[in-house]
């Protein structure tokens, strides 16, 4: 019930509202039909938005991924400090968007910390304008969202690597295997559906990235940096073309459904097939 009246309806209410050109107020009297569908996918700033957010998926994952596993595995070994450590490396994701984004936001500035550092350890060559340069931006937000959201896949990878059976590192060093061996074939093929559920969140997390973002950048500069939401707020917000906007939002919501049901399907099938085939083997 709750799902039908705050999912289902809502879609159902933004599809009604794409076919038609609305600005919010007043009835619903100018029927456009699709006419707001092939705006959006004509339009060259929402073809960008919607790179922009694939690109920062495969960006997520190429970094994070095995930035995480690898701080993940360091963590999980007897080391001093490593409660402090996990501490650190988690506080990020915690934080507020508004607070974080505003914190780098002001960080980030030229001539600010991020550039005193930088001239500080002889890397003055390397300052730009880190917000304000459209060849860069984009990469620049990218290092921002590795910072704040690392800590859910370190602490995501660390409670994973809690179920692998000691035993099985005891065998391999009998056996005489390295610790890459050991990593490569008993670890990360044991958190493989960690990893699996890590990737889902990711995606769909930058899929329908917004607050950041937009604290940072507000899409800029040049639109080098929007995202799919960042351009529904600017086309229903800003602008009052809620009708339009409605459109982009049924837009953002296929997008995410066909590639959350394409990765169900091809990468954590195997996580739900195996109790199927397990419960087979045990009928026979």
């Amino acid at each position: 019930m709750l799902f039908a009246l705050f999912v289902v309806v809502p879609v159902i209410q933004a599809v009604r509202y794409s076919a038609y050109s609305w600005n919010g107020l007043g009835p619903l009297d100018d029927f456009v039909g699709l006419a707001n569908y092939t705006r959006a996918l004509q339009d060259q700033i929402f073809t960008s938005a919607v790179m922009h957010n694939l690109t920062i998926v495969v960006l997520s994952i190429l970094i994070q991924l095995p930035l995480g596993l690898g701080i993940a595995l360091l963590l999980n070994r007897e080391m001093w400090g490593r409660s402090f450590l996990r501490v650190v490396i988690f506080v990020p994701y915690v934080l507020a968007e508004v607070v974080a984004g505003v914190v780098w936001f002001m960080l980030l500035q030229p001539n600010g910390p991020v550039d005193a550092a930088l001239e500080a350890v002889g890397l003055g060559s390397v300052v730009q304008v880190w917000l304000g340069n459209p060849e860069i931006a984009l990469y620049t937000v990218m290092v921002v969202l590795t910072w704040k959201y690392l800590g859910l896949a370190v602490i995501l990878f660390l409670a994973g690597l809690q179920g692998v059976p000691p035993e099985l590192y005891e065998a391999a060093q009998i056996d005489g295997a390295s610790w890459w061996q050991v990593q490569r074939r008993i670890t990360v093929p044991l958190l493989g559906p960690t990893i699996r559920t890590w990737g889902f969140l990711s995606m769909i997390g930058s899929l329908q990235l917004f607050d950041m973002v937009w604290i940072l950048t507000k899409g800029g500069p040049a639109n080098s940096t929007i995202t799919m939401a960042i351009y529904l707020i600017n086309q229903g917000t800003n602008r009052s073309l809620y009708g339009y906007a409605s459109a982009v939002a049924v837009l953002l919501f296929v997008i995410s459904l066909v590639l959350a049901l394409a990765y169900q399907r091809l990468i954590l099938r195997r996580d739900t097939d195996m109790p199927r085939t397990s419960r087979k083997k045990v009928t026979r």
